[in-house]
């Protein structure tokens, strides 16, 4: 059995930062991609960010390209989103998405959100 579980969220001023936390727990043998995605009321959920295992290769969306980091601490299977310049179109629920290998499979898993409310 595998979990994703965030934290990190809340209701956070335009302009500021945030920083949100993803850890997976439970018996499997690698985390590979694990990535951040976020989904607004009436939007269709969207990448945010991804990095892969060795952290050599990350990806951002367009919109929080240069005001968004994302970090992995593979010793405990968690992976950071740090972003700046808030601004309300940021509000959204965010989910923690990691690609997990166990003893004869390999798939995607999901947290279960956590809510940013961006106020202007």
């Amino acid at each position: 059995q595998v979990r994703l579980v965030e934290s990190g969220g809340g209701l956070l001023q335009a302009g500021g930062s945030l920083r949100l936390s993803c850890a997976a727990s439970g018996t499997f043998l690698n985390v590979n991609v694990m990535g951040w995605y976020r989904q607004a009321p009436g939007n269709q959920r969207e990448l945010v960010a991804s990095i892969s295992k060795d952290s050599r290769s990350t990806e951002y969306a367009n919109s929080v390209k240069g005001r968004c980091t994302i970090s992995r601490h593979n010793a405990n299977n968690t992976v950071y989103l740090q972003m700046s310049s808030l601004k309300p179109e940021d509000t959204a629920v965010y989910y923690c998405k990691a690609n997990v290998e166990r003893w004869g499979d390999r798939r995607d898993y999901w947290g279960q959100g956590t809510q940013v409310t961006v106020s202007s």
